[in-house]
């Protein structure tokens, strides 16, 4: 007889999600044989089909700011025909354990968070007194009062050379034996981007070495997009979209991957491409990808006001992403991986 399947409810934003594959590697650990599957948007469910260990997603779009009790009543009907013995639920939001209690999922395991008594069996206490969202997401698949590892398993994203061959191929990427690297100019709150004009300048000096340079990120960097390739000289490719696909395909073909404290840096950590991350109003300690990354980068400047962790510089100087230079994203790129430039 098939042992019954767990479901993984995670936060839904990309670094967030990319982060719930420490806790999908715990429960495989745990609980061998077991299917894992994941509730997903259809924004981040690309991710699942990069992650091993996990059967399938269970993609459902639901509001964000309202309960749409109807299609949380729909969704439940769905989780309950899959027959799921458990489920853990990583937001602390009253409607993120709804669907799985509506489901009669006999174990559901979560904070206590909106005072989700009854809609959460399994409840935990203490999430307060674990600042990083890794460990309170991964506390949830130990049983309860285990003392958590020295070193929680790493997110793991594997992308097979066809895929990435036949990738390249659909958009004329070549395969030159020029280095390429992948800006990720976006962020969610403008205080975490470095300013566009200096990822343009960054953009133009790796082109005039013979470097490729693809921008990505979602609909909204086609902006920044447009002004970093403004500058093009045939080596600067524009390859954002709403295909979160299309950027996990560009990061793992990259040589090097350069990110503000974004999604996309979790995802280019957990790829294994080499990745420095520009980091200005939040922490590395707190944010940064748990997977090792080529570069933290930061504003040698001494600033009262950081981290701040506001998604808009309440200042209004932004200096803690202007006083981080070109020169010094450049050589942390230098010293990654790639060679000594060679002329085009």
């Amino acid at each position: 007889m098939p042992e019954s399947p767990i479901l993984l409810v995670p936060y839904m934003w990309i670094g967030d999600f990319v982060r719930c594959h420490t806790v999908v590697r715990l429960l495989n650990q745990r609980f061998p044989g077991h299917p894992i599957d994941v509730l997903t948007t259809s924004m981040v469910a690309p991710l699942l089909d990069y992650m091993p260990g996990v059967r399938k997603g269970i993609v459902v779009d639901l509001p964000r700011t309202r309960l749409a009790f109807g299609q949380h009543r729909a969704l439940a009907k769905r989780l309950r025909a899959e027959g799921y013995g458990r489920a853990l639920i990583m937001p602390r939001t009253w409607k993120s354990a709804l669907a799985p209690a509506l489901a009669g999922v006999p174990l559901r395991t979560g904070f206590v968070g909106e005072a989700r008594f009854g809609l959460v069996n399994d409840l935990r206490f203490g999430e307060r007194r674990l600042p990083r969202m890794v460990d309170r997401c991964a506390t949830l698949a130990l049983p309860e009062g285990a003392e958590a590892p020295s070193q929680w398993p790493l997110p793991e994203l594997k992308v097979s050379a066809s895929e990435l061959g036949a990738w390249r191929e659909r958009l004329g990427l070549a395969l030159d034996g020029h280095p390429v690297v992948a800006l990720a100019p976006g962020a969610v709150g403008p205080s975490k981007r470095w300013p566009a004009a200096y990822y343009a300048e960054l953009a133009q000096r790796l082109a005039a070495e013979g470097t490729r340079v693809w921008v990505i990120g979602g609909p909204g960097e086609r902006e920044i997009a447009a002004q970093i390739v403004r500058s093009d000289r045939g080596a600067i490719r524009d390859l954002t979209g709403p295909d979160l696909r299309n950027a996990i395909l560009a990061l793992a073909a990259a040589s090097t991957a350069v990110s503000n404290d974004s999604g996309l840096l979790h995802v280019a950590a957990a790829l294994g491409t080499a990745a420095v991350g520009i980091f200005g109003p939040t922490s590395p300690w707190h944010w940064a990808p748990l997977n090792p990354i080529a570069a933290v980068i930061e504003t040698a400047s001494r600033l009262p006001c950081r981290p701040c962790h506001k998604p808009v510089c309440h200042l209004g100087h932004h200096l803690c992403m202007r006083d981080i230079s070109v020169d010094q994203v450049e050589t942390a790129i230098r010293q990654a991986t790639l060679p000594m430039p060679v002329a085009p």
